[in-house]
């Protein structure tokens, strides 16, 4: 499993999935014509992640505005993380938001009420 980095434009997010530390970060909006196009490798990496290795899994989510099919692939990555929660795998999501974005807050909130692993919404004062 190599390392992942796609990076990011003015509709995708920056994304870099680090094999020696197990986080998944996250950065930017993410409106790509194509979700698939821009997830799967994501789902990929996460997939190997969880199979391959023991290590926890941590996604750093630095995200400013999502639309549907972003919010698809991301429950979609949630679904796989609560998947290996239940088998024991130590995984987490800490969601940083801007204190002037609620709406971002309000998304990460409803993500988090379907998930029963470690889940954090952080909020960043500028």
């Amino acid at each position: 499993m190599e390392n992942l980095m796609i990076a990011g434009t003015q509709s995708t997010p920056e994304i870099h999935c680090d094999k020696d530390t197990g986080i998944v970060e996250m950065r930017g909006d993410s409106y790509p014509e194509n979700s698939y196009e821009l997830f799967s490798p994501v789902m990929d990496w996460v997939a190997a992640a969880l199979k391959d290795s023991d290590q926890p899994l941590l996604l750093k989510l630095h995200l400013l505005y999502l639309n549907t099919s972003s919010v698809k692939a991301m429950m979609d990555i949630f679904d796989m993380l609560e998947d290996a929660h239940g088998k024991g795998r130590a995984v987490a999501v800490n969601w940083y938001y801007d204190e002037q974005n609620e709406r971002v807050a309000e998304l990460a909130d409803e993500f988090r009420e379907d998930c029963t692993f470690p889940f954090t919404i952080v909020e960043q004062v500028e």
